[in-house]
């Protein structure tokens, strides 16, 4: 097989998705995954390809904690905006108790993660980590939300960063098939079936997704994260839309 790299779109906490794909690519991709040159990914959708580069024997626990941090957000006044809540503060305990100490090692030149700089506007693809820390800031960057998440964007390498889902929601990679990864029904290669009745597509950052009721409800629940049970679901389908994908490709194994 030639190079493939997997990329995962930007998709807030509809990113438990990403997790039941990982788990089907883990359990039924070995083909795919030997061949595995990369993977790439904005917000959520980075946390995940990060997991699956350095961690990825901790998904059960990736799934624990994202169930965890959904329900906090959920018990909040205001969600994730309410005041004294550190958003912030609970993702990077998150990302701290799952990613293993050469987690940095591990991801130079295999994790590319996408930025927006906060001051230019433009987008910015980071693939080499000097330490662990490094390597979380970068994730961190990627995934704040401004005013949602705070009110500060997150300082890395001497700049002011702010979700790589503004600018480029799904990298991808010069080198080889970047195999795409999304919770939204649209062109991706791994994602729902669109079940709507108009074909109209919509272009979010470098994503295309169809216009349809389903997609803007999880729009809206990649901020707002539904029940515990809707996220279980979540999870399930993208375990099965990847087993789809796999089987289409004659990459089962």
């Amino acid at each position: 097989m030639t190079v493939v790299n997997l990329s995962f779109a930007a998709c807030g906490f509809v990113g438990i998705y990403h997790l039941g794909a990982v788990g089907a690519f883990l359990r039924h991709g070995d083909k795919l995954l030997a061949s595995i040159g990369a993977c790439a990914g904005a917000s959520g959708g980075a946390l995940v390809a990060a997991v699956l580069i350095t961690a990825p024997d901790k998904l059960q626990q990736c799934k624990a904690f994202t169930y965890r941090f959904a329900e906090n957000v959920r018990q909040q006044k205001f969600g994730a905006i309410t005041p004294g809540f550190d958003f912030m503060l609970t993702l990077r305990d998150g990302i701290e108790e799952i990613l293993p100490r050469e987690a940095h090692s591990l991801a130079t030149d295999r994790l590319y993660v996408s930025l927006t700089n906060s001051k230019s506007g433009k987008n910015c693809i980071v693939s080499r980590f000097t330490s662990r820390d490094d390597l979380i800031k970068a994730l961190l960057a990627s995934s704040f939300v401004p005013v949602y998440a705070g009110l500060k964007p997150v300082e890395f390498r001497g700049q002011k960063w702010i979700d790589g889902g503004f600018t480029d929601s799904l990298p991808i990679l010069p080198v080889g098939r970047t195999i795409t990864v999304s919770p939204f029904a649209g062109l991706q290669d791994v994602c729902p079936v669109h079940r709507g009745r108009f074909n109209t597509q919509l272009r979010l950052a470098n994503m295309t997704i169809m216009f349809s009721l389903e997609n803007m409800k999880r729009l809206n629940q990649a901020l707002f994260p539904p029940s515990t049970s809707t996220m279980q679901s979540l999870c399930e389908e993208g375990f099965t839309d990847t087993v789809r994908f796999l089987n289409r490709e004659n990459l089962m194994s």
